[in-house]
């Protein structure tokens, strides 16, 4: 299962960069400010699509596995099922679902993706 910051655990770093006392101008303080300027819009878009792209997640989730639930618990169940062998990793409506995820994520992190559009345009999902 991959992980990555939740959108607290990066309002959180963001905020201690925030606080952080620094000399304006120098280059590590200007790198550190891009970061900081693109976690926030990363949070930012998190708060538009975030629950939207997890409510389909769920959707999904739902469908594959024939039950119902939160997504955590039914991505932790998908997880269980595929080591089991209860899902062929081939099987399309897995691929399917994982591919939309993956689309959906990149939106959020990488909107400017160059394969994005394409991804999009392909009827990828998100």
């Amino acid at each position: 299962m991959i992980t990555h910051p939740t959108a607290a655990e990066l309002a959180q770093a963001v905020a201690a960069f925030d606080a952080e006392v620094t000399t304006p101008g120098d280059a590590r303080h200007a790198f550190l400010s891009r970061v900081a300027d693109n976690a926030r819009a990363i949070l930012a878009r998190e708060a538009e699509q975030g629950a939207t792209l997890e409510a389909e997640a769920t959707a999904r989730l739902g469908d594959l596995l024939g039950e119902t639930g939160d997504f955590e618990t039914l991505n932790h169940q998908l997880c269980e099922t595929l080591r089991r062998g209860g899902i062929s990793p081939l099987d399309a409506r897995l691929l399917a679902h994982l591919k939309a995820t993956a689309i959906g994520q990149i939106a959020i992190d990488q909107p400017t993706y160059g394969g994005l559009a394409a991804l999009l345009s392909a009827g990828g999902g998100a």
